[in-house]
């Protein structure tokens, strides 16, 4: 776990969720067409991500969560958000959880969100800190760690 990229613990526990509903389908919390409007935040939430990968392409700085970050970035998305692709990822998360309608998918979804915010976010936090001193501080009383 210690080294698994967001994405892919994002996909982990998607799957985790199908599988539930498949082998282990109790507690369907919401009904079968008020699950559709879920759809529209979980574009949204992959969108968020894609919006940041791309910001980060863009000014040629690195993505990869456990290499050194290399350069801040303020302005996009991230002048709202610390964090915006991983709050994609929350947000696509919970609304796969909810077009799949059961408790436990939530439940992943919640134990999903737990983990991005006291490891990753915390973690990469941290390093920015160090890397960026003042200045990242100063961006930590301007913008909210999600929203």
């Amino acid at each position: 776990m210690k080294r698994m990229l967001p994405p892919v613990f994002l996909l982990l526990c998607v799957a985790a969720m199908a599988l539930s509903q498949i082998f282990f389908p109790v507690a369907q919390i919401v009904p079968w067409p008020h699950r559709l409007v879920a759809l529209l935040p979980l574009i949204i939430g992959i969108g968020m991500a894609v919006l940041g990968k791309r910001q980060f392409a863009r000014e040629g700085t690195n993505i990869h969560t456990f290499n050194d970050p290399d350069k801040m970035i303020t302005t996009g998305l991230f002048a709202y958000s610390r964090n915006p692709m991983y709050l994609g990822f929350a947000i696509a998360a919970f609304s796969a959880a909810i077009c799949m309608g059961g408790a436990v998918p939530l439940g992943i979804a919640l134990i999903h969100f737990v983990v991005l915010d006291r490891w990753y976010v915390s973690f990469e936090e941290e390093r920015m800190s160090e890397q960026f001193g003042d200045a990242y501080d100063d961006y930590l009383l301007q913008v909210r760690r999600w929203l």
